[in-house]
């Protein structure tokens, strides 16, 4: 019994020592996040806090984020995760073209993105008139912020669902099929319960950006005001006291929705059992 515990003393020894400045390396990454985040949240009292909230236009800009951001994620979720087993599976002529196409987004500045989805879907081009004729403007609307969001971070869920999809073994798929399964019973039953994880990553890291989503947005919707918006506002005309309550209602409802995704995602799937 000695020696067990001498060995286990050992191995956590050599663990401690391999880790340490590694440890030490990281921890200051994490000091750095964590004291601008502790001294914003002294800015503010709970009382100043409910007052802000409680303005009409406080509560409209949060009621827009939290209709708009779903929708993005919804839509880059159901239009991500089959482009993201596509090219994880695939091999095609112009398939590192659609690859560069969709890392785009994350490389120009959200301003810049805005301003080309302006050139796009503005209210003076094709889409755009075409879009105003049946009273659907595409800019300055609800459906203008819908889509500078999913511009912006609909390739978070496709760059981490296709990692996902790249790590599920392929004869599984392929037993599948044998069993008599098509592709899309496969697809649904077998590939995306086995890539679950990295595809909730992938939506948390696409509604964690669309509902903080700000330089897109301002270009193509800067009304109706979404959160960052409002706090952009804010920040203008009274500094940094005016924008943390609403900060911290952005933070709120972000950690709500990481925090029930990961619950979802300690659900067994019926593979697993």
């Amino acid at each position: 019994m000695s020696v067990t515990r001498q060995l286990s003393q050992t191995i956590a020894t050599r663990t401690v020592t391999r880790l340490l400045i590694p440890g030490l390396l990281g921890s200051l990454l994490v000091v750095y996040f964590a004291v601008p985040f502790l001294s914003f949240l002294g800015r503010t009292g709970s009382a100043e806090t409910v007052d802000a909230l409680s303005r009409p236009a406080t509560q409209i800009a949060i009621r827009n984020s939290l209709l708009t951001a779903p929708v993005s994620t919804a839509i880059a979720t159901v239009l991500g995760v089959p482009l993201a087993y596509t090219l994880a599976r695939g091999s095609f002529r112009g398939k590192r073209v659609i690859e560069a196409v969709v890392v785009f987004p994350l490389i120009v500045p959200p301003v810049v993105g805005g301003a080309m989805l302006l050139t796009a879907v503005g209210r003076f081009t094709p889409i755009g008139a075409a879009a105003m004729t049946i009273g659907v403007p595409l800019t300055d609307s609800l459906v203008g912020v819908i889509l500078a969001q999913t511009f912006v971070a609909a390739p978070f869920v496709v760059i981490t669902a296709r990692a996902g999809f790249a790590a599920v073994d392929e004869r599984l798929e392929q037993a599948s099929r044998s069993l008599g399964y098509g592709p899309l019973a496969t697809f649904w039953n077998v590939s995306i319960p086995l890539a679950r994880g990295a595809i909730l990553a992938g939506v948390v890291l696409t509604f964690a950006r669309a509902i903080g989503e700000f330089g897109a947005t301002m270009m193509v919707a800067y009304n109706p005001r979404t959160m960052p918006t409002r706090i952009w506002v804010d920040f203008i005309s009274g500094g940094i006291d005016a924008i943390a309550p609403l900060a911290f209602a952005l933070l709120g409802v972000t950690l709500l929705v990481v925090a029930a995704i990961q619950r979802l995602a300690r659900i067994p799937t019926v593979i697993e059992r």
